[in-house]
């Protein structure tokens, strides 16, 4: 009898520290065949979008490898893109792949599961804004951050020459005043000091006009408001124009309108605002929300069928309370755990778990500039804020944690020692 296959759909945070874990517990043991399916071939932290945007952090050093990294920890990586479910026959369908020339690669395919896991992320919301997906950079991938990098630097040789503009200023509009909003702010700024000491640039901080865009009344409306606070302050006292109560109506070519009439005119725009599940959730047959997040109970099975999971921001999970786990990085990690531990008691013949979301904190860099958050949220009422060097130290020891759950402690150890000798002898900003 074969053992039973689990298939992970999706290699984000969540899907990938998952399938790492059921790899070393199941896979390894030949007690369960693990897949992982992607429409990428590597991964990179999700969180680290806005410095892949900007230059500051080259992708192709910090990517895995999903075939490499399946091959020593006990699953099977496919690639494909979901866009079938049969949940009667229990298999998922992955649409053909083409080649940048458009000729065929893989056609299209079937695999069968015995359990499956969507844990597909989540992508901005436009909300139907007529022109945004037309005229505006998303950073909801690494090939958009890469894009994005790539017009920035164009834009940066264009103003730099004195002859080419009339304008002696260049200017950015970021809509949403989230995290990837706010990091990005602080990230261009960053960015701008980095491309002048390279000589690739004559524009300095003081001609980058950045426009921080948000239709709630604070920047960070999902995080504390001290928080929010403290992140303004900081980004104004660096030069960023922040609108808050702003809503956009439409976008173009030179910027966008906004509800009550006025112009954001800005030779780069970019939309980071909303949060939604990929459309092909409300395809599959499955109950989802509106925003396309796939309902589930709180053991995280879908209400509609035991046998199949969903985890991370694409996941609309209950909590106690009347209240949802929200969209973050640290929700997924803690889910991604949580239903490791349910895969392997519910193969045992042992009961599910409810998922309870502990709020750890949040905090939020702003390039070398600052940080600033609060540890411990959940805890109490306020948590403990902290800034500075502190708050810098354990923002990164987020993604240390992150490459601790897929890579182990004795890798991730080694990497560190690696990044911080590329961070010697090459570039501090990718600048091709």
């Amino acid at each position: 009898m074969n053992p039973p296959r689990i298939v992970v759909v999706g290699g984000g945070a969540g899907g990938l520290e998952l399938v790492t874990r059921l790899g070393r517990k199941l896979g390894l043991r030949k007690r369960a065949e693990i897949v992982l399916v992607d429409r990428n071939t590597t991964h990179i932290w999700k969180p680290l979008l806005h410095e892949v945007a900007t230059g500051v952090l080259d992708s192709s050093l910090d990517e895995l490898s999903y075939q490499g990294h399946s091959s020593t920890h006990g699953y099977r990586y496919q690639l494909g893109t979901l866009s079938g479910l049969d949940r009667e026959q229990r298999r998922i369908t992955l649409a053909p792949i083409h080649d940048e020339k458009g000729l065929p690669v893989l056609a299209e395919r079937t695999l069968e599961y015995d359990y499956l896991v969507l844990s597909l992320g989540s992508v901005s919301n436009d909300f139907g804004t007529p022109g945004v997906a037309d005229h505006c950079y998303f950073l909801d991938s690494v090939k958009q951050a890469e894009a994005f990098r790539k017009a920035m630097l164009n834009t940066f040789l264009r103003y730099g020459d004195p002859g080419h503009h009339e304008r002696s200023h260049l200017s950015v509009a970021i809509v949403g005043g989230g995290a990837t909003g706010v990091e990005l702010s602080a990230e261009l700024l960053n960015a701008t000091q980095m491309l002048k000491s390279y000589g690739y640039s004559e524009i300095d901080r003081n001609q980058l006009k950045i426009h921080l865009i948000e239709a709630a009344p604070r920047i960070l409306p999902a995080l504390p408001e001290r928080i929010g606070n403290a992140a303004r302050k900081e980004l104004e006292k660096l030069g960023v124009e922040i609108h808050v109560n702003t809503k956009i109506t439409t976008a173009d070519d030179k910027g966008f309108t906004t509800a009550d009439g006025s112009r954001l005119d800005a030779d780069l725009t970019v939309w980071a605002a909303g949060v939604r599940g990929p459309s092909v959730l409300s395809e599959l047959g499955l109950s989802t929300r509106p925003n396309h997040q796939v309902k589930v109970h709180q053991t995280m099975q879908s209400i509609d069928d035991e046998r199949i999971f969903a985890l991370g921001d694409c996941a609309a999970c209950p909590q106690p309370g009347d209240k949802m786990v929200p969209p973050r990085a640290q929700a997924a990690h803690q889910q991604a755990n949580h239903l490791y531990k349910n895969l392997v008691a519910m193969l045992e013949g042992k009961p599910l778990q409810d998922f309870n979301y502990r709020d750890m904190g949040s905090l939020i860099s702003l390039a070398h500039f600052d940080a600033v958050g609060s540890l411990m949220h959940g805890a109490s009422a306020r948590g403990l804020f902290i800034e500075g060097m502190l708050a810098k130290l354990f923002y990164a020891s987020l993604y240390r944690l992150h490459q601790k759950a897929i890579y182990g402690a004795t890798r991730t150890a080694l990497k560190i020692v690696v990044d911080r000798l590329n961070n010697w002898l090459r570039p501090k900003m990718k600048l091709h």
